[in-house]
């Protein structure tokens, strides 16, 4: 036996690093304060349906990595899955993202691809040369009409702001296609695991080299327990909000139970600021192949995230990024830690990024332990 490693978070963050550490020979204990793994990825059985519940939210893997597709699979089948959003708005239903169809019906037009594209670039704002608020990157691509129906009402439920008070990186590259494709997602792998995420991140800890503590909150003054820790809680946390809390947004759902189909799809935006959700997911279509007489849907608020509540999605405007790069300054002056995951590094990572840099972390501890080098506190530039 090599060390003795500490884990906080078995989410896939902690759990494919203390996975690529046990097989190096590393004994690993993984500590969770939650009763389970899998972190917001969390999925279980409903017990009177016996629907696969995504407990915290839908999750669809995608990823174009194919070392993450590969080593994912190793762990469960993966069930073909699309995700094809709908958007409703006042009576009328949309495809999502904005494609051909989209276009031709909200227009009411029946236009080709290419002319599609040339009446884009007529309605999208071309004064804006270079977009700085969402508002404005959504009014470059898309036009008025488009961002006033699709994304303006919905990204004030989400963000709880308007969106000419958030960066327009939140919106990043503004999907617009010019033909009939509604998958969400332009990933070339995608699906969900055939019996759950918490069923493979159990499969990724299943070693002898692991040992898990559920319901266990991690004191720093463990720490020095350990040849090394890997951190994926919240940073701020760790430094007992010295510099007070971070900002992030958290969701609560209002479940509810009915017989049949309710809305015929998984998950269905609701773009009209009137409407108190941002969407409703139905669980029972996130697994198409199988086969329930009832069904649970989830509608879904967001707000902003107290001390009590799960942190979903980190806000990182100009004042939360100013907080967190001093919370990075400290994290830098500490020894034999390192921050990963979306709460240690304050970014929003998708499970396939978060696999990734996992490997990545991984990687970098072995290497440096065979060279007599330091950890570094990040392996990612968080502020980046």
């Amino acid at each position: 036996m090599r060390g003795k490693v500490g884990v906080v978070g078995a989410g896939f963050s902690g759990a494919v690093i203390a996975r690529e550490l046990a097989d190096a020979g590393y004994k690993v204990i993984v500590f969770d304060s939650r009763s389970h793994v899998a972190g917001n990825c969390h999925s279980e059985r409903d017990p009177e349906t016996n629907i696969m519940l995504h407990v915290y939210g839908p999750h669809i893997f995608h990823t174009s990595n194919e070392k993450v597709w590969n080593y994912i699979r190793k762990f469960d089948e993966f069930m073909p899955f699309v995700n094809r959003v709908k958007a409703l708005v006042g009576n009328k239903v949309y495809s999502l993202p904005i494609n051909l169809m989209t276009i031709n019906s909200f227009f009411g037009k029946a236009l080709s691809p290419k002319e599609a594209a040339e009446f884009m670039g007529l309605i999208g704002d071309q004064s804006i040369v270079v977009p700085l608020t969402f508002e404005q990157q959504a009014l470059r691509f898309v036009g008025r009409d488009l961002y006033e129906v699709f994304f303006k009402g919905y990204t004030q439920k989400q963000w709880g702001l308007h969106p000419s008070e958030l960066p327009s990186s939140i919106l990043k590259r503004l999907p617009v296609r010019f033909n009939y494709d509604d998958n969400y997602y332009a990933s070339a792998y995608q699906g969900i695991p055939k019996h759950g995420y918490t069923f493979i991140v159990g499969k990724i800890l299943d070693h002898p080299n692991i040992d898990i503590q559920l319901n266990t909150n991690f004191e720093r003054g463990m720490a020095g327990d350990y040849d090394h820790l890997f951190y994926s809680g919240s940073i701020d946390s760790w430094f007992d909000f010295a510099d007070g809390r971070l900002g992030y947004r958290t969701l609560d759902f209002e479940v509810e139970r009915h017989r049949g189909d309710y809305q015929g799809n998984a998950v269905i935006n609701y773009c009209d600021q009137h409407v108190p959700w941002t969407r409703i997911s139905e669980h029972k279509h996130f697994a198409p192949w199988e086969s329930h007489d009832s069904t649970i849907i989830y509608k879904e608020h967001s707000r902003q995230c107290g001390a009590a509540d799960t942190p979903y999605y980190p806000i990182r405007l100009v004042n939360d990024k100013a907080q967190f790069a001093r919370y990075v300054e400290l994290a830098r002056a500490e020894q034999k830690i390192t921050f990963v995951g979306r709460l240690g590094t304050y970014r929003y990572l998708d499970m396939h990024v978060t696999i990734a840099e996992a490997f990545e972390v991984a990687e970098r501890f072995l290497d440096m332990q065979k060279s007599g080098g330091a950890m570094p506190s990040f392996v990612v530039d968080p502020l980046a």
